[in-house]
This record gives C-alpha cells, sequence and structure tokens, in this order.
C-alpha cells in the first residue's frame, strides 16, 4: 500500500510526500482549509486530482507542477496516485506567502491586488534545479533531530525556485545539470541501480550505460540525490528491505537474498548499521506491535 508522510513545518506552511511504489493506485483524501495555497510536485509516475466528487480531474504529470488556490471555496484534496509514483505537495496559508513575497507580489500573478479574490489553477514544468531540491526532499538521510529544520530550508527554498525568474540558478554550482537531458542520464543511473540492486553495474560501466563521463556521473548523482550512488542505493536496499521484512512475506535471510546478500551475516550488519537494530529485533518489534 502506498504511503503519506505530513512534514509541519509552521502552523500554516506543510509538506506532504506521498509514495506508491505498489502495483495498484493509492486514493489519498485529505481536508484542506480554505484560503490556503497547494502546490502539488509530480516526482516520478503520474497522479490525478479529483474535484466535485470526482465531475472534474486534473492530472498530475512527472516533471510537472501544479498550483490551486481559490479564496472562495475548500479544495480537499483528492489524489489519487498511479502504481510507482511519488508526490511532494506544498499546503501555505495565503497570508504567510504574502509575508514571504510582499516586495516581490508584482511578478506573482494571483498575488496582485486584482486576483485577490479569483480562483488560481496554473500547470508548470518542474526545472532541473527544482527537480534537485525535491529529489533531496524525498531521499532525506540527515540525523532526524533537524529534519523539521531541514524541510523548512527546503520547503522555502522550492519556493523561490519556483517563481524564479531566471533561467537556472544553480548553473554558476554545477553547470552541466542545466541541461536536462543530463537531468536525464543522472535519473535513468538511478533507475538502473535499483532495478539492478541485487547485482549492480560498476560505476565504469554505469557511466557508460547513460552516455555521461564518470565524473559527470559522480558528481550529477550526488547534486541531485545528495549521495554518491553507492551510498544511495545502499540507503534505497535498507529501505526496501524493511518494506520486505514489514509484509511478513518473507524470513531474514530471503530479504537480503532479494537484495543482493549472499550471506546473512552481510546483510544483518548492513541492517544494524543503517537502522540500529537487527532485522530479527524489528521483526520481533513489528509483531509486538500487531499482536
Amino acid at each position: 500500500m502506498g504511503s503519506q508522510e505530513i512534514i509541519t513545518i509552521e502552523n500554516d506552511f506543510t509538506l506532504i510526500r506521498f509514495q506508491n511504489d505498489e502495483n495498484e493506485n493509492f486514493h489519498v483524501k485529505k481536508h484542506i482549509q480554505q484560503g490556503l495555497i497547494q502546490f502539488h510536485f509530480g516526482i516520478k509516475g503520474k497522479a490525478k486530482f479529483v474535484f466535485n466528487q470526482g465531475n472534474y480531474a486534473l492530472d498530475l504529470k512527472e516533471e510537472k507542477s501544479l498550483l490551486f488556490y481559490n479564496p472562495q471555496k475548500e479544495l480537499p484534496l483528492d489524489l489519487e496516485l498511479a502504481p510507482n509514483s511519488w508526490v511532494i505537495s506544498v499546503i501555505i496559508s495565503i497570508q504567510k506567502f504574502h509575508s514571504l513575497f510582499s516586495s516581490e507580489a508584482d511578478h506573482i500573478p494571483f498575488l496582485s491586488a486584482e486576483n485577490n479574490d479569483k480562483k488560481y489553477y496554473k500547470e508548470e514544468n518542474i526545472s532541473p534545479s527544482m527537480a534537485i531540491v525535491l529529489s533531496q526532499m524525498f531521499h532525506y538521510t540527515l540525523n532526524p533531530s533537524i529534519k523539521n529544520l531541514y524541510y523548512k530550508g527546503k520547503g522555502y527554498e522550492l519556493l523561490s525556485l519556483y517563481f524564479n525568474r531566471n533561467e537556472d540558478p544553480n548553473a554558476e554550482q554545477c553547470p552541466f545539470l542545466i541541461d536536462e537531458d543530463n537531468v536525464m542520464k543522472i535519473k535513468k543511473a538511478k533507475e538502473i541501480m535499483i532495478a539492478n540492486m541485487a547485482e549492480p553495474p560498476g560505476l565504469e560501466e554505469l557511466s557508460e550505460q547513460v552516455g555521461l563521463s564518470l565524473k559527470k556521473l559522480k558528481m550529477g548523482f550526488k547534486q541531485i540525490y545528495g549521495d554518491t550512488v553507492y551510498g544511495f542505493l545502499f540507503d534505497y536496499k535498507m529501505d526496501y528491505a524493511r518494506r520486505l521484512l514489514d509484509s511478513g512475506s518473507y524470513n531474514v535471510n530471503e530479504v537480503g537474498l532479494k537484495i543482493g546478500y549472499s550471506t546473512g551475516s552481510h546483510f544483518i550488519a548492513a541492517f544494524k548499521k543503517k537502522f540500529a537494530t537487527t532485522p530479527k529485533k524489528y521483526l520481533m518489534s513489528i509483531n509486538q506491535n500487531t499482536a
């Protein structure tokens, strides 16, 4: 089943991560107060927003964003995620938003005086710089104690990039990433590693498969996903292993083999490194919680 994680940044500023890695659609309904601005970002796959009890729908495609604002009526969140789809949503009050952009309101259409009471729906492309931030928000690997601070910073960064009028502020920091083609190659590299997690290719082979130099592959992967190729794969494998254990369908050795560990001891050591507990103790804690 898909999942949602609600991260409250401030009283009127919330992030929601929706993740559906299953083979069936994942349907979420959530009450949203009137007068809140909704930003929805399609990171992977596709999703659909349903309005008026199913009479109207808007598709959210991969690498696209949707902005909803209607001061006249509530816009409840009724979201259907297709299989293998990820979405990040930002919900913020108009008052909070005005305070962030008051001096810049002249170039943000729905903040202008004549639009104060008008509804606003807009689809935009996700720029490469926004894609980097969204990916970093999805692959959080830092200490849990700073999670809220991290997401607060990333939330503000995402909004500033959304309304940025220059092409790409990351151009100087990482020149080759301004090319959409290179971003797609990095994403392809990630997908290859995930698809072959039990026997992943070496970095040289991976760089050849996606058509990037080894240097650009390493630099770009770290820039987009906030980690090295193998560091990212390790975290992904451990999270995948935990989901397999959660399912109750596999024992510890079977899970280890599925993600590429030929011996149980190596898998146990890796799992403990990631989660500070062994797979067996983790399973026991699940069973206790569900008993």
